[in-house]
């Protein structure tokens, strides 16, 4: 019976990592930073994941905030973290960086008895250690006398089970204290302690993976050749030299005279943006066919493709490519100098890197409303101070909806005008959230607030989803449709900037004709011009309409999360129509909808006819019985 259902566990640093976002500063001068998943073995075994492994994480991380992200990160990423540990008296250490330039690379480690150096034999045991193919561990953790005991421990149970053993040099000189402690950038100082502490290692492994710079530690030689032939009489695992634009290089048996005697496999030439992570892509993309019994050649392949893509861009984890993403990039390498812009390929990082939830049913109580809501306060004549309650208001009843039709992930569209507080309590809840940014009415389509959207992005929580309406037709006049059409390529362009979903709703105006294909035509037009929006909101169509949206999307653009229905204050008879045409489409995924729920509930309100716990009562009642009505449609 084959009991190894992991194909790589990687033992070693789980760190998160702070890049600096301004290009060219010095570290003095960088102003923001983006949080990315750091640490060596962190990076390869989310990359390894992305590719389509079974990776799991060996480390500890601390009991805060930042050990949580990089447990979430790991496990969103699909890496098995039940031996993840949490240090209840360690911080998870921390990585500063920058990109000075296509050279110089600062870099600053805050890892004085940070968490993952403290793991230990008592976190795992030798049946963990056999479920896997293979055992991955990382320099770092041979630099001092607890972790080289733990992961020697986990090398002899390895090599007793079966488990292949996999070392990635991964020589950082500032981490075995060879270095001032701002010289993290620093990646060699010889030092013979270091070089014969790594050999008493390396009989224990079977693949050993490095740069030149590395292996000379490793070897005890500054002349690569003489390092590879020293390191062959210690063991015999497969050598794979990491050359960076020369591809690399890789040793199965014997030691040739010379580097490019081994079996070299030139990579493809491409503009450096980043060299950090770019050997933990190397590694993962080199396991992703070695685990699989794929050619030396092939595994070198993916290795040099997975790093000419992490090198073009920002960051380490969230770079490497996905497994669609790597077989597009083989293919069309040749054509492809830079991939950080190539439109395709950014296309399939997108959407192939996503949240990885399901949403086959997105059950949405809009009330993003700000115009509508205006005039319903002058229609009562109460005070628009009241608007900001009434949403907290129908947050509550949006919960309590859910809870009584079994709906685990709710669904909610609020604005940031009225319903802010609203949307802060929502966020981090794993809810569908929804945001408008347009000017409600505004035809051509114009944007809120006074700054630029991209600017204001980047203060969203990123599971927010960027939502526009317009009002367009695909005969609109030339200039009008050209000008909706900018604004919208525009948005769009700042969401792939960002990392926010985009949700795009077309609304044909009452003055155009509309038929059957007026939609399709319409998405057709917006996916000609390279707007890929993550989901669509519509108005019911009929079935005619619903099978070419189903068809364009399905052909255009597989990886759509889908279609949501708006309601446009219909009453609920007609929206049963609707939904019962569309439902038979599986391209529509459930509901986008407001005033058909609390429209009425919300004017008595207002007049305080009613009272909250009433109004929260109303709505959650009219909330679920939509959500009942859509799931009788669908089945």
């Amino acid at each position: 019976m084959n009991t190894k259902y992991l194909d790589v566990i990687c033992l070693g640093r789980a760190a998160v990592d702070l890049y600096g976002q301004q290009i060219g500063s010095r570290l003095e001068d960088e102003s923001s930073f983006a949080k990315y998943l750091g640490g060596s073995s962190g990076n390869i075994a989310y990359g390894t994941a992305r590719l389509g492994l079974k990776s799991a994480m060996l480390t500890r991380v601390g009991n805060e905030h930042m050990g949580r992200f990089v447990k979430e990160e790991l496990s969103r990423a699909g890496v098995d973290v039940s031996h993840v540990k949490t240090d209840n008296e360690r911080l998870t250490g921390l990585v500063l960086l920058g990109i000075k330039d296509q050279d110089t690379f600062p870099l600053i480690f805050y890892r004085n008895d940070c968490a993952d150096m403290a793991i230990s034999v008592e976190d795992f045991d030798p049946e963990f250690i056999a479920s896997s193919k293979s055992l991955l561990i990382t320099g770092t953790h041979f630099s001092t006398e607890h972790t080289f005991h733990t992961s020697l421990q986990a090398m002899k149970w390895a090599r007793e089970q079966n488990t292949k053993v996999i070392l990635d040099i991964d020589y950082r000189p500032v981490l075995w204290g060879l270095t001032g402690l701002g010289e993290g950038e620093n990646r060699f100082v010889s030092a013979d302690n270091v070089t014969q502490h790594l050999q008493t290692i390396l009989p224990y492994c079977d693949l050993i993976v490095g740069t030149e710079e590395e292996f000379h530690i490793a070897g005890g030689s500054t002349n690569t050749v003489n390092c590879l032939s020293n390191i062959r009489r210690l063991t015999d695992a497969v050598l794979v030299v990491k050359r960076g634009p020369l591809g690399c290089s890789v040793f199965p048996d014997n030691i040739p005279e010379k580097l490019d005697d081994g079996l070299t496999v030139h990579g493809v030439k491409v503009e450096v943006l980043n060299v950090l992570g770019a050997g933990d892509a190397f590694m993962s993309g080199f396991l992703s066919g070695w685990l699989r019994d794929k050619s030396l050649t092939e595994c070198c392949q993916l290795a040099n493709a997975c790093g000419a893509i992490v090198v073009s861009r920002h960051g380490c984890a969230p770079a490497t490519p996905t497994e669609e993403e790597l077989n597009y990039y083989l293919a069309n390498a040749e054509n492809i100098s830079r991939p950080d812009v190539d439109p395709h390929l950014n296309y399939l990082h997108r959407v192939t890197t996503r949240h990885p939830v399901n949403w086959d049913e997105v059950c949405a109580l809009a009330f993003d409303h700000r115009k509508q809501f205006v005039e319903m306060v002058n229609e009562t004549g109460t005070k628009d101070n009241k608007i900001a309650v009434l949403k907290k208001l129908l947050l509550k009843a949006t919960q309590l909806g859910a809870d009584k039709a079994s709906l685990t992930t709710p669904g909610v569209l609020i604005d940031d005008t009225f319903g802010r507080a609203a949307l802060n309590e929502v966020s981090g809840k794993d809810w569908w959230v929804g945001r408008p940014v347009e000017l409600p009415g505004s035809r051509p389509v114009n944007l809120e607030g006074k700054t630029s959207i991209g600017s204001r992005l980047v203060s969203w929580p990123s599971e927010h989803i960027v939502k526009c309406l317009v009002f367009y037709h695909p005969d609109d006049e030339l200039t009008l449709r050209h000008q909706q059409e900018q604004q919208v390529i525009s948005l769009y362009e700042d969401c792939c900037a960002s990392g926010h979903e985009f949700l795009l709703e077309v609304i044909p105006p009452k003055d155009l004709q509309v038929n059957d294909d007026t939609i399709p035509r319409a998405l057709k037009r917006f996916y000609n011009l390279g707007v890929y929006p993550d989901w669509w909101k519509l108005p019911p169509q009929s079935g005619q309409t619903w099978q070419q949206v189903q068809q364009l999307i399905t052909n255009r653009a597989p990886h759509c999360r889908g279609v949501v229905i708006l309601g446009l204050d219909s009453p609920v008879n007609e929206l049963k129509k609707g939904f019962k045409t569309a439902a038979a489409y599986p391209i529509v995924k459930g509901f986008a909808v407001g005033r058909s729920i609390f429209a009425e509930a919300a004017r008595q309100w207002l007049k305080e006819v009613i009272t909250d716990e009433q109004f929260i009562e109303l709505v959650a009642n009219n909330y679920q019985q939509l959500i009942d009505v859509w799931r009788a449609s669908r089945q």
